[in-house]
């Protein structure tokens, strides 16, 4: 294809619509990250200490450096609670599939202050989970599987099409995020030079670990040892899944590589390495919310029209 057909062609992709029923499913799984993480914080008592000055029992003096939490006056304890009220509001009504890009763009917003409170405290899920947000307020993901639907047509599931492209977007944060995250790890650790230490170290960390350890790690050490070198891999073959969905959106070209990669359809033994590398995560160690935003995104990994088909076979009278 000449560069001269290139504008043509994305402004054509950039037309393509689809069912929304992978992102109402991410919708839900970014609902529940949040109002998990906030109930979890909640249960724990942990809002004080990060999200309030020392007079109010916080660990130290803080800035707020976001409009709506200076607006509101936090961070004081009537503002927090106010922000985490709101936040808890747009994630319920993520997971409800009530108020579509507004309860995104709210939760977003609320969550957006409360993490400028004491950035410190957060991670690479508070961003994750600010990006997802971000993402859903771009097209409607209650079209589908959600409270709204029902409400309309009595009915779960709705065929009608939104922007295609929003899930390529899903998708991009998907691939940034493993691939960037595995060509990072260049430690020695990773590799056989360092007896794949990596995974060992982690789950015993008193930081990380979630429970002690020791003996299991022991026990299983050679099947640890390859669990870090498959997981390096598979983050780092991220940057491929571009191609392999290409591929798939392309399988009637020829070519030998596209037929096996369709035949054997390596997304989805790339999304369940990710899956179980996750719940594995969430068991044994302590890292917030990472694990739910990331299996939060996985819904998109597949097309509206592919889950519509498996939507299908559960409520066969209904279009899907």
């Amino acid at each position: 294809m000449s560069p001269q057909r290139w504008p043509a062609r994305a402004a054509a992709a950039l037309r393509v619509q689809e069912p929304a029923h992978a992102l109402a499913l991410t919708r839900i799984g970014v609902g529940i990250t949040i109002l998990g993480m906030l109930g979890a914080m909640l249960w724990t008592d942990s809002v004080s200490p990060v999200w309030l000055d020392p007079a109010d029992g916080g660990l130290r003096d803080l800035a707020p450096r976001q409009w709506l939490a200076r607006a509101v006056g936090a961070p004081t304890p009537a503002a927090v609670s106010g922000l985490m009220a709101a936040a808890a509001a747009g994630g319920l009504g993520l997971t409800l599939g009530l108020g579509g890009r507004l309860s995104a763009f709210v939760a977003l917003q609320a969550l957006l202050a409360l993490f400028s409170l004491h950035p410190r405290t957060g991670g690479g899920h508070d961003r994750l989970i600010s990006n997802a947000l971000w993402l859903l307020v771009l097209a409607p993901s209650d079209q589908s599987l959600s409270l709204r639907c029902w409400l309309r047509s009595r009915s779960w599931v709705n065929p009608a099409p939104v922007a295609g492209w929003v899930r390529w977007l899903v998708i991009g944060q998907l691939v940034l995020m493993y691939a960037g995250t595995g060509m990072q790890k260049v430690g020695a650790e990773w590799f056989p030079w360092g007896d794949y230490a990596a995974v060992q170290r982690a789950l015993l960390s008193p930081s990380w670990a979630r429970w002690d350890l020791t003996a299991e790690v022991a026990a299983v050490a050679p099947l640890i040892q390859a669990a870090t070198a498959l997981s390096w891999m598979w983050e780092v073959g991220f940057a491929a899944l571009p191609l392999l969905l290409w591929w798939r959106a392309t399988r009637t070209r020829p070519g030998r590589l596209r037929a096996v990669a369709n035949r054997l359809d390596l997304r989805a033994w790339m999304a369940t390495f990710g899956l179980a590398l996750h719940i594995g995560l969430l068991i044994t160690m302590e890292l917030g919310p990472f694990s739910l935003i990331s299996m939060s995104l996985y819904p998109c990994l597949w097309s509206g029209e592919e889950w519509g088909r498996w939507l299908r076979r559960w409520s066969p009278t209904r279009p899907a």
